[in-house]
């Protein structure tokens, strides 16, 4: 089942001499339940791509629907509550809000569009994430790797139909990157849920169902699961 189908994406920014081409025409689907890495070097489009694809910046060109909705069809109002419902951010700076704790921080998006937090899903959250003994803890009282779970407990909790991550591990050392890349993984698997991350790390990159390299704005698709086509 296709979720996210992105169509002719482009983005120029500035104009004559300083035009900067950031995307060109990029394509690409992605199905329930994949989990694909977006790679390449700083600059060569990535982050452009990702906020375009979570409506956070408006194409030159292109589109992109999201289980068939048109995101730039909508108004600006609309489409920031369409994102709100459907769509989950993970970014590398983890963006908690400090007072709160875990169970708040996690259920925050759910408050936020005045909807019930579902009580077993919490729970299942939990404990997938290793938090049911620090549920009570604020921000300031968890690890770098901890805060992380939250994070992601935090963009699963809306059970969304595409969950964006910008280097989700950029901030963390070696052992809880592999922790959060696994949880990701599972997620993918246990939910069948749509994950397209950015990330820097070529061994974390490999793991995913597929890589799509960007260089220079242009978009090519790598593949699945080969550490030899991160090369």
């Amino acid at each position: 089942m296709e979720i996210l189908k992105v169509q002719n994406l482009s983005k120029v920014y500035g104009q004559g001499e300083g035009q900067v081409k950031a995307l060109r025409q990029v394509s690409f689907s992605m199905e329930k339940g994949e989990f694909a890495a977006v790679v390449g070097e700083s600059g060569s489009g990535k982050s452009t791509l990702l906020n375009l694809v979570g409506g956070l910046d408006l194409p030159t060109q292109g589109k992109v629907f999201l289980d068939g909705m048109d995101l730039f069809a909508l108004n600006e109002k609309e489409r920031t509550v369409f994102r709100r419902r459907n769509i989950g951010f993970i970014f590398q700076a983890f963006h908690l809000i400090e007072e709160l704790d875990v169970e708040q921080n996690i259920t925050f998006p759910l408050l936020l569009d005045h909807q019930k937090p579902d009580s077993q899903r919490l729970e299942e959250l939990l404990g997938l994430l290793g938090l049911k003994e620090r549920r009570k803890h604020l921000p300031s009282q968890l690890s770098g790797g901890q805060q992380q779970r939250v994070a992601i407990g935090r963009a699963l909790m809306m059970q969304p139909m595409l969950i964006l991550a910008d280097e989700p591990t950029g901030n963390l050392d070696s052992k809880s990157s592999r922790d959060v890349m696994e949880l990701l993984l599972q997620a993918a698997k246990r939910y069948q849920q749509t994950i397209l991350m950015i990330t820097h790390n070529n061994n974390l990159a490999a793991d995913a169902d597929r890589v799509l390299r960007v260089s220079d704005g242009e978009l090519k698709d790598m593949g699945g699961k080969a550490h030899e086509k991160l090369s």
